[in-house]
């Protein structure tokens, strides 16, 4: 862990306002984490993402209204969730840490497990066929975004039978076939039974090096806990709904900037960078303004998006990017997210405009089925409430 994310009691107490006593409190009560000070084992050194938590939710009080409140700004849990697991900077799948899975799995391999299927395996079956309206529509969608693109293609599906009542079980061969058409609407072309990475890999004319790098980033992009789309597929599965019409509600809540939209902001800093030359210069100049470096910093990892991580590792050697990454960590302590890695990945394979996006969007398909899945389950409907703030009756 870096030392920046550790710091001694002193300090601990002081951004606290509390005494050493409380601190120990605090820590015995497992709300703060400490480890031994390497350079002196007898001194305890304290995890500064615990005490920021610490401060925040001391900040917001105990009034009920403020906790529900905040819940939805990356706040306390709201809903139990046997999916994902985000913890101490490592990112799990049912237990199973996603960096390494994505040394070796596939696509369709973590969805079954994101799933639960156990022994079943759902894409053991033929792909479905071209929906009948996509051929001619086809043509007129070569200027859309693989989002766009697949949520036309999407929304031209057959009906599907609503979720209501329907065992997990049951539902598996309609999501994998979701899956798979998914996939060939981000591309544009029919669905496949051949492994996912494979179908964009023959799309994009890449070797079977190229194709199992677009392995690894499919898996690692899979699911990330209750985000956004993964709220809204849950929402919408929660009121019955059938896969497809949740998983348009998924792709809508993607496509906004401040969700999968972040790669497309990467893409435009790439570019710029590209012009500038000087990566010091340009994240000066971006941090002097008060813009920002999108695809850099996550709330989640505090010490760095192991995602990204292993996305600028298999990614081709790129003397800029890597000139970017150590900018940003140098002016503004903060590593790259997952959109960085996905982008430098996608140039370095010259895939082609979106694609990047595109490997998001296929990847997350198999997490938010899992969710529309496990909410199903549930057999709830989720109806938080709102807080009125407008002018009372006369």
């Amino acid at each position: 862990m870096p030392a920046g994310d550790l710091i001694d009691a002193a300090e601990a107490t002081a951004l606290l306002g509390v005494g050493r006593a409380t601190l120990y409190a605090y820590v015995s009560r497992g709300q703060i984490r400490a480890e031994p000070d390497p350079a002196d084992p007898r001194r305890r050194l304290y995890r500064r993402v615990d005490i920021e938590a610490l401060k925040t939710r001391k900040a917001r009080g105990r009034r009920p209204e403020t906790v529900a409140e905040t819940t939805l700004d990356w706040g306390l849990p709201v809903l139990e969730s046997g999916i994902t697991l985000i913890a101490d900077g490592r990112l799990h799948y049912r237990g199973r840490d996603a960096t390494a899975l994505a040394g070796t799995a596939t696509l369709e391999a973590t969805a079954r497990l994101l799933w639960d299927c156990g022994a079943t395996d759902p894409f053991d079956r033929p792909a479905p066929p071209m929906p009948a309206a996509w051929p001619a529509v086809l043509p007129h969608l070569t200027a859309l975004t693989p989002i766009e693109r697949a949520a036309a293609l999407l929304a031209l599906t057959p009906p599907s039978l609503p979720t209501t009542g329907r065992a997990a079980a049951r539902l598996w061969p309609e999501a994998s076939e979701l899956l798979r058409l998914v996939a060939a609407a981000a591309i544009g072309r029919a669905p496949s039974d051949q492994p996912i990475h494979q179908v964009l890999a023959e799309a994009w004319g890449l070797d079977a090096a190229g194709a199992d790098r677009l392995r690894a980033a499919l898996v690692l992009s899979a699911d990330h806990e209750l985000n956004t789309s993964a709220f809204t597929m849950r929402c919408v599965a929660s009121t019955g709904a059938s896969l497809p019409a949740a998983l348009l509600g998924g792709l809508a809540a993607l496509s906004g900037p401040r969700h999968g939209g972040m790669t497309a902001q990467v893409e435009v800093l790439f570019e710029a960078l590209a012009r500038d030359g000087d990566a010091e210069r340009l994240v000066a100049g971006r941090l002097a303004r008060g813009e920002g470096v999108p695809g850099f910093g996550h709330p989640l990892y505090p010490a760095g998006d192991p995602r990204g991580a292993a996305l600028l590792a298999l990614a081709a050697p790129d003397a800029r990017a890597e000139a970017l990454v150590r900018a940003v960590a140098d002016l503004a302590g903060q590593a790259p997210t997952i959109d960085v890695g996905l982008v430098a990945l996608s140039r370095g394979l010259v895939l082609p405009a979106g694609a990047a996006i595109a490997l998001f969007a296929i990847g997350r398909t198999a997490g938010w089925l899992a969710h529309a899945l496990e909410q199903v389950g549930e057999g709830r409907l989720i109806r938080p409430r709102a807080r009125y703030v407008g002018p009372l009756p006369n």
